[in-house]
């Protein structure tokens, strides 16, 4: 599928003079994350730990919620963190965990099972607080919805703490405290926090008023080293990486680097980093699947125990496990990909919507099969699982259009739905109202999209010459690391390079190196992975216009610039 190529408009003429000493590639960088000020250009280059994080007191119900804790840790009364099945909650379990029990706090902690309790609290999983003698309930990446699972607390003497980050209601649930950065006329300034970045701002609450307390004492940088934790989810969770969300990830990369988790050890010798580093790719594709594994296929509790093991033979037993769920759903969701594509059929430009239904697909897995299909053909796209007579669904979608808004014009057919513009999960009332969802809900595709050509596009950052590539122009984007969401790595254009030298490589030719230059005798080394067919395409000496991201190519203690080719095309 052809993609469109949208290159960002071009930084002002005003602003290059205004900061003459940046050069201007780097500047339109910092123009497209709207990076635009001496003290906003500081703090996102050279990010401190110790200057560029909140204080943790500045959510508004913070003071309510150390009270409680002290009062339960003091009084020895019983503490339940209630979390959730995917990665930042089960990370934003472990930063509470760990912390409670470095107090000396009696503390358990719950997370869901995916297909019988779902997601979030409910009342059999709180009745079940009760009895077993529960005083205090906090929850971490949930709870903000839970109305009647909260009152039921209540009423029977148990105070909740919620710490959440997901859209907050207008009408709040009746918790002893809040803390959820979404919350309205809520006072901490930063908004895009993971679950686990809330639950961190906990922890570093109680850890300063710790310093007051000379009964209570953590080791040496115990703050610090719950870190990787903070990265794991803010990364996994597609939370932008700019503010405080840079610093825990900028810095949580370095404690994952050297983690004192046995868990993690054993988790990344399973993996294998051949890459020799840990970054942002290392997190979202290695880390991050493995433990969100545990929660789609088994129960997320086999990750928490991986990451707080405090043995290297279980941590190693743990590891494997986790390793065969990710391999297990890997091969999984291949096949009931390929199924579902049989069910769609042919996808030409008429086709606006992409839905499928399977008996006894995973519950865990939909989400991945619907965004690896709305990624490879460019449409929203619905992927429904029916066990036991229930119907659940999830949804990926494109820029064009928002999934959460179709869902709420189609809400009479769930139970239950949530989401925001690019995903989104239901529960259907009957399974017989899938023949009629579905037309309601293609409706609603056809009237926003029945006048759009669908076609996926890539987002350019700046057109810039090959002269302008060399090591020290590489140094000052490697300051734009760690690189993630509102923070990609940058994409580049050339036009019209020449092409000096081409070679297929790899299997079959499937890749294809390629030498450009622009007339400057600079030669730059491209490699482009799958772009094995242009080699019948272009020749030496024709022109090109290429895509690309730049890197390092580093062999037998060599380093040399290297352009990773992310879309090529003939000049015009």
């Amino acid at each position: 599928m052809n993609k469109k190529w949208v290159v960002k408009e071009k930084v002002s003429d005003a602003l290059i003079n205004k900061f003459p000493e940046i050069n201007p590639v780097i500047l339109q960088l910092l123009y497209n994350r709207n990076i635009v000020e001496q003290k906003d250009i500081d703090e996102f280059l050279n990010p401190e730990y110790g200057n560029n994080l909140h204080d943790p007191f500045l959510f508004k119900d913070m003071k309510k919620a150390t009270k409680r804790i002290w009062k339960a840790i003091q009084k020895k009364e019983k503490i339940i963190v209630h979390g959730d099945y995917d990665a930042d909650g089960v990370c934003s379990s472990v930063i509470l965990h760990d912390t409670l029990k470095s107090l000396g706090a009696d503390v358990s902690v719950f997370l869901p099972h995916r297909e019988r309790e779902g997601y979030g609290m409910n009342t059999k999983t709180v009745q079940k607080f009760i009895d077993e003698g529960n005083n205090l309930i906090i929850t971490t990446d949930c709870g903000i919805s839970n109305h009647e699972e909260i009152a039921l607390a209540k009423k029977n003497g148990v105070d909740v703490i919620i710490t959440d980050h997901h859209e907050a209601p207008n009408d709040l649930p009746s918790a002893h405290a809040i803390l959820n950065p979404h919350v309205k006329n809520e006072t901490y300034p930063f908004k895009n926090l993971a679950g686990a970045g809330v639950a961190f701002k906990l922890a570093s609450a109680l850890i300063t008023e710790s310093l007051d307390k000379p009964e209570y004492s953590f080791p040496e940088g115990f703050e610090k080293w719950l870190l990787d934790m903070v990265a794991i989810s803010t990364v996994t969770d597609i939370m932008p990486l700019l503010g405080e969300n840079r610093v825990f990830v900028r810095y949580g990369l370095i404690v994952l680097g050297k983690t004192r988790r046995v868990g993690l050890k054993a988790l990344m010798e399973t993996i294998g980093n051949r890459r020799g580093k840990v970054d942002t790719f290392t997190i979202g594709f290695q880390i991050g699947p493995r433990i969100n594994a545990a929660g789609r296929m088994d129960h997320a509790k086999l990750a928490f125990q991986l990451l707080t093991a405090e043995t290297k033979d279980e941590a190693e037993i743990l590891a494997e496990k986790l390793q065969l769920n990710n391999v297990v759903r890997q091969k999984i969701t291949g096949d009931f990909v390929q199924e579902a594509k049989i069910q769609i059929g042919e996808v030409g430009d008429s086709k606006k919507l992409l839905f499928a239904i399977g008996k006894e697909w995973p519950a865990g897995i939909i989400g991945l099969i619907a965004g690896k299909l709305a990624d490879e053909f460019y449409r929203p796209t619905l992927i429904l699982t029916e066990i036991d007579g229930k119907v659940t669904g999830s949804g990926r979608s494109i820029q064009e259009f928002n999934i959460v808004k179709a869902l709420e014009k189609t809400q009479i057919h769930f139970e239950r739905w949530g989401g925001h513009s690019q995903a989104g999960g239901f529960t259907l009332k009957s399974a017989e109202s899938v023949a009629q969802f579905q037309i309601d809900f293609q409706k609603v595709v056809e009237n926003e999209l029945q006048d759009k050509k669908l076609a996926p596009f890539l987002d350019v950052e700046a057109e810039i010459v090959l002269n302008d590539i060399d090591w020290k122009f590489f140094e000052q984007l490697d300051s734009f690391q760690p690189f993630g969401e509102s923070n990609r790595s940058p994409y580049f254009l050339v036009r019209g390079a020449e092409v000096v030298g081409m070679q297929q490589v790899g299997n079959g030719g499937k890749h294809l190196k390629l030498m450009i230059t622009q007339g400057s005798g600079i030669v730059r080394k491209t490699i482009g992975f799958g772009f094995g067919n242009f080699f019948d395409i272009i020749g030496i000496g024709e022109h090109v216009d290429a895509v690309f991201e730049i890197g390092v190519n580093e062999w037998n203690g060599n380093r040399e610039l290297e352009l990773k080719i992310i879309d090529l095309k003939k000049s015009d």
